[in-house]
Parts: structure tokens; sequence; C-alpha cells
């Protein structure tokens, strides 16, 4: 049925494409082949990444197939367009802004597999595809078309890149992103009467306060900035206290939670737990090198995986979402094992007058360290 609701839409859209650009017959049966091929991988890919959406958010198998599946037919997509972009251009009439949209997808798959996997390199691969984007200036007409749809894919791709670079610690790009993106929301604004106003200038809110309160800048002898990372060096790994034995225990999962009612935050992610999770993780490699792609199985000459341990990322989640997430952590920690928990509350006022004198103000809790151990 799938197969041929896709070859449905494939036919449709070629006549579609076909019809605007001269005689149907005078195209060359090869181009038609091109094009045709193109609009199945484009419709599959959308249907792909759609399903992204419904895959469960705890659990580390169910979506690693699924997941593969998508990837590789973006990879195949993007050599596609890349291969074949003349044709394209002339008999499917292909926009740059397709082409970045594209590229921001392959970004998006490469940022949450990061989430799914806690490896840090593939935050790298994620910010190559969002810098081609910039540095091609993919969305660069997107202005001058009269759809507010395309601006906002745009403005959404400036926050995402914001995301990436934050946690990559490239501070400088971060700078020049929220000056171009201000510069996106001011002529959005102008331009379109849209309810999403508000919201917009809102994230510029966010994420200038973030900005702010986040980096931890030392400066050098020779008075530059040196933006710091909480990540843990190849070579600044902590010695093992006496008595303690290698391999004894090893961290696996960790839940990081947030949930304080007035904190600095952007795309769900307070400045707590963004130093937290950073506090957890190695400094990234170059990806490329080290790894295959996303969703190929392993096999025997593959490189050594620098494992994470899996994080788990919460922003206010309710008692039964939290009982959830904690639930399949433990469910799947390996044998000799550690769950750690974060938890950054807010606490609660006494409804009553207390019977020492003063007030009482309002406390945070914050769990560091709280342990189960699996064996």
């Amino acid at each position: 049925m799938i197969g041929h609701l896709f070859s449905y839409r494939t036919e449709f859209a070629l006549k579609e494409i076909m019809s605007s650009g001269g005689a149907e017959d005078d195209i060359p049966q090869g181009e038609r082949k091109t094009v045709t091929d193109f609009c199945y991988l484009l419709d599959k890919s959308k249907q792909l990444f759609n399903g992204l959406r419904d895959l469960p958010q705890y659990g580390q198998k169910q979506w690693q197939s699924y997941f593969g599946r998508t990837f590789d037919v973006y990879t195949k997509l993007w050599k596609f367009q890349q291969q074949h972009r003349q044709v394209l251009d002339n008999r499917y009439g292909l926009k740059r802004w397709q082409i970045g949209e594209i590229a921001s997808k392959i970004g998006q798959l490469y940022y949450h597999y990061y989430l799914r996997t806690s490896e840090t390199s593939y935050l790298n691969e994620a910010f190559s595809f969002y810098s081609a984007i910039r540095q091609r200036s993919y969305y660069s007409q997107v202005n001058k078309e009269d759809r507010p749809e395309l601006v906002v894919k745009k403005l959404r791709y400036y926050a995402r890149f914001i995301v990436v670079c934050l946690l990559l610690n490239k501070m400088d790009v971060v700078k020049d992103l929220v000056k171009e993106l201000s510069d996106e929301i001011e002529d959005y604004t102008h331009r379109f009467n849209t309810e999403d106003q508000v919201e917009w200038n809102l994230v510029l809110q966010e994420v200038a306060a973030f900005i702010e309160a986040d980096p931890v800048m030392v400066l050098n002898d020779d008075n530059t900035i040196v933006i710091t990372s909480n990540r843990l060096a190849e070579t600044g790994a902590p010695l093992l206290e006496q008595g303690m034995i290698v391999g004894q225990l090893s961290l696996a999962d960790a839940l990081i939670i947030g949930n304080c009612n007035n904190q600095v935050k952007f795309s769900e992610l307070t400045v707590d737990m963004f130093r937290m999770l950073q506090a957890l993780e190695r400094e990234p490699m170059n990806l490329a090198s080290q790894m295959n792609k996303p969703g190929m199985q392993e096999s025997a000459d593959k490189p050594t995986r620098r494992e994470n341990p899996h994080k788990y990322l919460l922003y206010k989640p309710t008692f039964s979402q939290l009982y959830t997430f904690l639930a399949a952590s433990f469910k799947e920690l390996p044998a000799n094992s550690v769950l750690l928990i974060y938890l950054s509350a807010t606490g609660v006022f006494p409804t009553g007058r207390s019977d020492s004198e003063g007030t009482i103000k309002e406390c945070s809790l914050i769990m560091g360290c709280c342990f189960r151990v699996k064996t």
C-alpha cells in the first residue's frame, strides 16, 4: 500500500513539474527517471523523518533500526542531488532552500543521534551540515519569497544551530548566529503579521540570558579569552583513589532533570542541565576518521567507541514521566553499572507561619549523587 502511495505521489509530482517546463514528450527518458527517483527519495525521507516523532523517547534499542533506515535514505538523497544537480535544476526546478532543508534534516538526525547515544562526536557532524548551510547561503533567497512558512524554517534552523554551537562551546559562532537570528526575526515580523512574533522574540531573550549566565571565561597571559569546557579531556582523566579497581563499576546511565520554576534555559535545556550533561561527556573527536555513519552494524575492524554514559534530559517532567524513564533506564542497566540521578528542583513554600522567628525562604534541591547499582 505504501509503495503504491509513493508511486502515485511521485508520478503526480513528476507530471506537475514536467508540465511547467514544457512538453512532457520532449524530456529524455534518463532525465525523467532522475526526477522520478529524486521525488521518490524526497517523499520517502519525509515520511521516515516524520515517523521519528512516534518512536519512544526512552529505551536504547527500539529506535536504532528505524533511525538507521532514515539516515540511509537521507544519505542517498543528499548524494543523489549532488550527482544530478543540473538535471534537477532544469527539470525539477530545485531551489537552494530545498537543498538547505535536506542538509538541515541531516543535521537534526546527527543531533538527535547524539541525544540518543551521548556520543559527542555526532555534534561535530551536525555542526558540519549546519555550518555548510550558512556558508553556502542555502536559505538566502527565502526572504524574497512571500511565504512565511519558509522563513520559519530558516528561523528554526538558526535556533537548532545555536544549540549545537552551545554544546560545542563555539561561543564566537553563537554570538554571530544570535545577531543574524535577531535580524531575521526583525525582518520576519516586519513583513508578516503572524501570531508567533512574541514566541520568536522570547527565543531571542532566552538565548541572550543563557549566554550571559553560562560561559566561564579565562584570560591568557596575553589577555585573550579562553572558553573553558566542562567535558573530560583524553589527558585529563582523574586518577583512581587508593584501593579502587579499574572496571569494578561503571557509570552507564544518567537522568538529568531540571524542574525549577524560574531558571535560565534555552530549548528546554537549563543552565545546570547544560553543565551537568557536559560533565558526563568526553571531548568530541573527528567522527569521520573514527566511526561509521549512524545505523550501520558494528564490525570487527570498527574502532573502539569511547562510551559516554547514556543520558536522559528531562525538563519539568510529570511524576509519571519521571517514573517511566527511571524504570526504563534501570531495566536496561548492564551488570556492575551505576545509574546517576541529578535533580534540580524548586523548594516548597510552607502554607502557614513557622514557629521560629523570621521568614522561611524558598530552597532548591540538588541531588548530585543518587546511585543504584545493578549486579
